[in-house]
């Protein structure tokens, strides 16, 4: 049977990750040999399995220490293999495909730290007065006759680390569950964004249209001017009915203050897109003193990048709203290298979307009315994520209520 030796390091025994490991290669129809297992002294100490895993045939194996590798598994079996990139934009065949886990590559008897990591994506190594470096790249981003690492060997991935009993998040589980102590969640991201301000560390807001349409808008808004909110992700709707509460007082032609749909109001949102575009962007229209108030008003005066994403429903849209899928997708990359923390709210595919390009180091909290939402985040490998099953503007509220210096005008 066809055989290889890999090592496994860390918090393995507390974490379930040396049982995760063994119960896959018993799955995957894989048979396995513990021949080196160190245990460590204390609970901070690490420790270290050596285990021979053995296969039908070479198909199997491959797939076996594929699926392991994901829990931090390292072959043995020397250096990563570079191929050069066939065209601009595709990769060579059994290319690496990146989690976004923290990654090395044994590259020149060296391991490499794979820099801008995210799921999904390749491994290029590029070679800088001689010196090799690693990167993450889309496929897309890619160029012809790039060296790509295929397969699997001489690649490693850190698992996530254990969640120690003063983090934060402690009291939080990975299920989804309407069932959490609210307050203390909040309480919980609160000390999360006073850490990540402290490490240099940015905080990234992804939003939904829910927000304006529960009336929350105005606790985001003044959450942004504290200068609490370094990147706004959101889409065309956020903005436009933003900019149309800001305008007209409605959300989606119902006024915000008393639920009362206003007659001919379902036009009111397309009246405010058509009034920036006549501006040509919101900043033009914010300088020109003609929008005055809102979440978008505040970024502009607050010099808070935001990328608006467009979407094949969007009317309109507004002028500063991204219609180029890749376009947005590699504007957002831009902008969350360096975060700390990541809070999505009431948002299914911008929340996906941000997950798909955040390292899992990155604090992340998923809220919404729904609990499919939080789950979708987290099957499509944004594991990192805690989830929150409340309504926005609660959240929102009790956010801007515990942060300090938030001033919040109705």
């Amino acid at each position: 049977m066809p055989s290889e030796i890999v090592r496994l390091d860390g918090h393995i025994i507390d974490s379930l990750t040396l049982s995760k490991v063994l119960d896959i290669i018993l799955k995957e129809g894989g048979e396995y040999r513990v021949l080196r297992f160190q245990m460590g002294a204390t609970r901070s100490d690490p420790s270290h399995a050596e285990i021979e895993i053995s296969a039908p045939d070479n198909e199997t194996l491959e797939r076996i220490l594929h699926a392991t590798g994901q829990h931090g598994t390292e072959r043995t079996a020397g250096e990563a293999r570079l191929v050069p990139a066939p065209k601009d934009g595709v990769l060579p065949e059994g290319f690496y495909a990146t989690t976004n886990l923290e990654t090395h590559v044994r590259v020149g008897n060296e391991w490499l730290p794979v820099q801008f990591i995210e799921m999904d994506c390749a491994i290029v190594i590029e070679y800088k007065e001689g010196k090799p470096t690693a990167r993450c790249a889309p496929m897309h981003h890619v160029r012809e006759g790039e060296l790509v690492v295929v397969g699997d060997t001489g690649v490693r991935v850190t698992p996530v680390e254990r969640r120690e009993p003063d983090d934060v998040f402690s009291f939080m589980g990975s299920d989804v569950s309407t069932e959490r102590p609210k307050e203390r969640v909040v309480a919980a991201i609160v000390h999360a964004m006073k850490e990540a301000r402290q490490e240099g560390k940015k905080i990234l807001f992804v939003g939904g249209p829910a927000i304006i349409h529960t009336g929350a808008g105005h606790y985001l808004e003044a959450i942004i001017r504290a200068g609490w909110i370094d990147v706004l992700f959101a889409g065309n709707a956020l903005a436009a009915h933003d900019i149309e509460g800001a305008l007209f007082g409605t959300s989606l032609g119902v006024e915000i203050a008393t639920g009362t749909a206003m007659p001919h109001g379902h036009e009111n949102h397309l009246r405010a897109i058509n009034a920036i575009r006549a501006y040509g962007s919101i900043r033009r229209a914010v300088e020109a003193g003609f929008l005055r108030s809102g979440i978008m008003h505040a970024c502009i005066t607050t010099n808070t990048a935001y990328v608006l994403a467009g979407s094949i429903r969007d009317d309109g849209p507004l002028p500063d709203v991204i219609t180029d899928v890749v376009e947005a997708q590699d504007k957002m990359r831009q902008h969350v290298h360096g975060v700390g923390v990541a809070l999505m709210v009431a948002t299914t595919l911008h929340s996906v979307a941000t997950g798909n390009l955040l390292p899992a180091s990155v604090r992340t909290l998923c809220v919404d009315s729904d609990p499919d939402t939080v789950i979708k985040l987290m099957d499509r490998g944004t594991h990192q994520a805690f989830g929150l099953v409340t309504d926005c503007e609660f959240f929102l509220k009790e956010l801007a209520a515990q942060l300090p210096n938030v001033k919040v005008v109705k």
